[in-house]
């Protein structure tokens, strides 16, 4: 199945930690990454008060269910010292956010499919077109119109990852 996730960081060297992540994903045998973004530098959403981040987008090819993968990558977020206890929005070391999982439209209360708010982000949006140019955000539509009605807000790409 594909499915697309966010990477993001502001605490530590967000660099190398993205790129380990995407190394650990990529090696977990129930995991194929088909190809990921460049980095970018973004304002912080939700706390202004705290460093840039650096995000990123990867596609996933997985055997794995939507709730089996979210829990592959917390627990690849928990090994690099995220805690769930930090502030929400606030800085963390590392983030992996399940965006898309195929088409699936789900609502539970462990998981929500596509991100909840991922088409109000720049952030995600920008990294997914330089990917996938007719991307589309199952239930709400193209990812381009997306950003079209929010805007760039600060988004610019920094270096391309290895």
């Amino acid at each position: 199945m594909g499915a697309w996730i966010g990477l993001g960081g502001n605490r530590g060297n967000s660099v190398t930690l993205l790129e380990s992540a995407l190394s650990l994903i990529g090696s977990s045998g129930s995991i194929s990454l088909l190809r990921h973004s460049k980095l970018y530098r973004s304002a912080p959403w939700g706390v202004a008060d705290q460093p840039d981040f650096i995000n990123a987008v990867a596609e996933l090819d997985t055997q794995m269910q939507p709730l089996q993968l979210l829990l592959f990558l917390q627990g690849i977020e928990e090994d690099f010292g995220r805690e769930r206890g930090d502030l929400r929005w606030g800085p963390r070391c590392i983030d992996l956010d399940l965006l898309t999982y195929d088409d699936l439209v789900l609502r539970s209360k462990d998981l929500r499919i596509p991100h909840p708010r991922m088409h109000q982000r720049a952030f995600v949006l920008v990294p997914i077109l330089e990917l996938e140019p007719d991307f589309r955000i199952p239930g709400r539509g193209k990812a381009a119109d997306c950003l079209n009605r929010i805007g760039l807000r600060e988004v610019e790409s920094v270096v391309p990852m290895s």
